[in-house]
């Protein structure tokens, strides 16, 4: 309901409360969206309703080229820009339209949702957006959760220096994945346009670095933490079990379909954490900060280590949330140049350099990345509050962090 509405207001219909609640005002917009699509105007959203909808979330069209069409007449009545349609279409020949031809034509709206919770069902309609619209974003699947939700891997860029960015270990972090996906989607926009955000020329910076985002490692985590538990889920007694005899995961729940907390997963201090586990009296699955039987034993942990294994990145970030801090050692392995450009990421972005301590100084992803690679890496925790923060905070996370993911892609 909450991306119905959200699409609505995107496309000019509202604007409306996102809620969730189909009120009067919402019925309102549906039925006037159905009229002006030539649909039955029940305020019903059905299948026929949702196939005209879906294209808007998707942000785009196909479209069949007719006698007498240009580019820029069909800019026109999409509401987009040349521009974006050639870079939707490689290879098309502006002066050479062909009656039938097939065209994909991105609506002038941007695609990813920023008002709504970010459920792995809003990742998967983002991504394929971004890709049709943006052919150059390189998409793969380099593994999958427990439950088989696709972990997408996303690429950007052709130059040499190879960065890689992920969101979402912990599933009440969940704000940290269209973080990453906005930012990619202003980065490819910049692309096509050959424009500067915050000073950096886009282009420049696509030819510096090749950058990959994995946005949302932990998509069964953030299921239960924003949709609920279901009774279709093969751990449906084991999960109730684990979360203390509670049905309600929307403020407890970080780890994955199993109870095991994914950045506790990694071979980094692996016996140290054990005791500290048992000090904090964990024996098995968790809400949280249980570590897994060994270290990337999880299908998530085990993909992120192995894709970053493939890649050999100079240099990543781990995104989670909250307290405006970025970490950046691991048992005084890290180097004086790790330090060096974290200093530039606390100058860029506001947020304090620090070191973990407690129950985050160990088997984090980025402490295994030190320890594997004595390269720089990074956890930014961003925003202020309680877990999961609410998606209101999401404008200022972004300006807090747009420019830091541009600095790393290069520093």
């Amino acid at each position: 309901m909450k991306v119905l509405q959200s699409v609505l207001n995107k496309i000019g219909y509202g604007p409306i409360v996102v809620d969730g609640v189909f009120g009067n005002k919402t019925l309102t917009e549906v039925k006037n969206f159905q009229r002006n699509y030539r649909l039955v105007p029940d305020g019903i959203v059905g299948q026929k309703t949702w196939q005209v909808l879906e294209k808007f979330l998707l942000g785009y069209a196909q479209y069949t080229i007719k006698s007498g069409d240009t580019l820029s007449g069909i800019a026109r009545r999409f509401n987009t820009t040349v521009p974006f349609i050639e870079a939707a279409n490689p290879g098309l020949i502006p002066t050479g339209l062909r009656v039938a031809q097939r065209i994909i034509v991105p609506y002038g709206i941007d695609v990813v949702l920023e008002d709504v919770g970010y459920t792995y069902e809003v990742l998967d309609y983002n991504v394929r957006g971004l890709k049709a619209r943006y052919p150059f974003i390189g998409v793969e699947v380099p593994g999958k959760s427990v439950l088989g939700r696709n972990l997408y891997a996303l690429k950007i860029g052709v130059g040499p220096n190879k960065v890689f960015y992920n969101a979402a270990h912990h599933s009440l972090e969940w704000i940290t994945s269209p973080l990453l996906m906005k930012w990619l989607e202003n980065f490819a926009e910049g692309y096509v346009m050959n424009s500067n955000i915050r000073g950096y020329n886009i282009r420049d910076l696509y030819n510096k670095a090749t950058i990959y985002i994995m946005p949302m490692v932990n998509p069964d985590g953030i299921e239960l933490v924003i949709n609920g538990l279901r009774p279709t889920n093969p751990n449906y007694a084991n999960l109730i079990r684990w979360n203390n005899g509670s049905m309600d995961f929307s403020r407890t729940w970080q780890a994955n379909n199993k109870g095991v907390d994914l950045n506790h997963n990694y071979n980094a201090g692996w016996e140290e954490y054990q005791q500290v586990q048992r000090e904090l009296g964990i024996t098995g699955p968790a809400p949280s900060k249980y570590s897994g039987p060994s270290p990337e034993s999880e299908p998530e942990s085990k993909t992120v280590a192995d894709f970053t294994r493939r890649i050999n990145p100079r240099l990543v970030l781990a995104y989670h949330s909250q307290g405006e801090v970025i970490y950046w050692n691991f048992m005084n392995m890290a180097t004086e140049e790790a330090r060096r450009i974290g200093e530039m990421f606390e100058g860029v972005s506001g947020y304090i350099l620090e070191e973990t301590y407690g129950t985050s100084s160990y088997t984090g992803y980025k402490d295994w990345f030190i320890k594997e690679y004595r390269r720089p890496g990074y956890t930014i925790e961003v925003g202020k509050g309680e877990n999961p923060l609410p998606i209101s905070e999401f404008p200022e996370i972004y300006n807090d962090n747009e420019e830091l993911l541009l600095l790393a892609s290069v520093v």
